[in-house]
């Protein structure tokens, strides 16, 4: 039986190992890889962000959807649902293999709405055809 998501060290485990998949998808890995150049911190905060998300610890501050509009721009606005869906995909997989439970539960609720919205603020913030 696994365990539920119960600290940060089960965050910052799943952030690394779901992220390492990322790296290596055919899809994902050459849109993450090309933007970030320090992976040791961007996974720090990440799991700032998620355990924020998650335990309600105020230790994120950033703003993802303009990261995520910046790298949508970066790829002359290319990112789309399939990246959304495959990203996600992913984070459940991991998610599935790591853990179970009320917070693993709610990891793929955040994950999901979060997704939705990301992608739809991505196509608002294109430029006007």
């Amino acid at each position: 039986m696994k365990r539920d998501i119960q600290s940060r060290e089960d965050i910052s485990k799943l952030i690394h190992t779901f992220y390492d998949e990322v790296r290596e998808d055919d899809l994902l890995g050459p849109i993450f890889n090309s933007m970030i150049k320090d992976w040791d911190t961007h996974l720090e905060l990440l799991t700032d962000f998620w355990e924020t998300n998650l335990f309600f610890v105020k230790k994120y501050t950033g703003n993802p959807l303009a990261a995520h509009v910046r790298a949508d721009k970066f790829h002359n606005h290319t990112i789309n649902e399939f990246h959304f869906g495959t990203w996600l995909n992913l984070w459940f997989k991991n998610i599935d293999a790591l853990f179970e439970g009320e917070n693993a539960q709610l990891a793929k609720n955040r994950a999901r709405n979060m997704s939705t919205f990301m992608n739809i603020e991505i196509f608002k913030n294109r430029p006007k055809k």
